[in-house]
């Protein structure tokens, strides 16, 4: 996008706060692999193509963003904020097991019912065994003590994707690593190693977040065809531009559930609306994909475990920002050039 480079800073801006505005119908919602051709084997576009002028307004305005939403927490708004949102979040923190446990059972039971996947749709298997070993781990939701067996299943299903379709291929899946730890360590009421289970669906979600935001901008191609299905997605702007814009977008919410209470739990808010939302335009396969990553934006908005807003978090933010952007892009051009040989220059 060579002719994007002179546009003006607020018309970065303005495409920001747009995809916010309309990120639950775009393919930054829907998981591409669902319902696109794609070819991870093909090389992803270059680091020079994707590091460009763009590039750069965009990661700027989302740190902007995460840098005022830091320091809004620590202003009377920014308490009354986190009130409002501890009482209209009391049941589902209440019941947060429960959710994860129902969300859960029924994820299973549709994988049950469909047949022919192992964890997420484009992991397609001929295995006759596995739909019955799928209903076993949602059976095991039924009772917490149960909830150890069902998470050593969720390890099970993970391996077994990853044997068929690569380690590569399911670094976009650590959220069910993350799932599947909340269950165990729930089913035997214990923490590890002093983080709480909740924490740790936490941590991997923002990772699955993050990597998938690095994915848009290395292949913004295997959208194309949405666009061309669906053209109100980019809001008028090129593909190309629109998926810089969407991943800028989604790696920001994705490192905000990494940050303070406020933060991160507005950004899990907004992450579950726009799941939620796609929905309605990808239907059925997106519902049931997006089923525990929803539960577990639920979860993490309504917990209201509280960390007191200092001066180190407004100094940390950017470093912790640049660090997270620089090494997820790093990490993914540099494991996609380890495994499957690809120039990412």
């Amino acid at each position: 996008m060579r002719h994007a480079h002179n546009w003006l800073p607020s018309r970065a801006a303005w495409t920001v706060a747009a995809c916010l505005s309309a990120f639950g119908t775009s393919s930054a919602s829907a998981h591409v692999k669902w319902f696109c051709a794609y070819d991870i084997l093909g090389a992803p576009r270059g680091l020079a193509d994707v590091l460009c002028a763009d590039f750069e307004k965009l990661a700027g305005l989302s740190l902007l963003a995460l840098v005022v939403g830091g320091l809004l927490e620590s202003t009377m708004i920014g308490a009354a904020l986190l009130r409002a949102l501890d009482r209209s979040t009391e049941w589902a923190r209440a019941n947060t097991e429960l959710m994860f446990r129902a969300v859960c059972g029924a994820f299973f039971v549709a994988l049950w019912t469909l047949g022919g996947i192992i964890l997420t749709p484009e992991l397609k298997t001929a295995n006759a065994a596995l739909p019955w070993f799928q209903l076993a781990i949602a059976t095991g939701f039924l009772w917490r003590p149960t909830m150890p067996l069902s998470a050593l299943g969720i390890v099970v299903l993970f391996g077994t994707a990853v044997a068929e379709y690569g380690a590569f291929h399911l670094a976009d899946y650590p959220i069910f690593l993350g799932i599947a730890a909340y269950c165990a360590l729930t089913g035997l009421q214990r923490t590890a190693f002093g983080i709480r289970p909740l924490d740790i669906v936490r941590y991997s979600a923002a990772i699955t977040l993050m990597w998938a935001s690095v994915e848009k901008w290395a292949y913004p191609q295997w959208s194309f065809p949405l666009f061309i299905e669906h053209p109100a997605m980019t809001l008028g702007f090129s593909g190309e531009y629109f998926m810089k814009a969407a991943g800028a977008v989604e790696f920001a919410l994705a490192f905000a559930l990494l940050c303070t209470p406020l933060v991160r739990r507005i950004a899990a808010i907004l992450l579950a609306a726009t799941f939620v939302s796609a929905i309605f335009e990808f239907g059925k396969v997106d519902a049931i994909g997006h089923a525990p990553i929803i539960v577990a934006m639920v979860a993490i908005a309504a917990d209201d475990a509280a960390v007191r807003f200092r001066l180190r978090h407004f100094v940390l933010t950017p470093v912790g920002y640049g660090a997270a952007l620089a090494g997820f892009i790093g990490l993914y051009y540099g494991a996609h050039a380890l495994m499957l040989g690809a120039n990412v220059l």
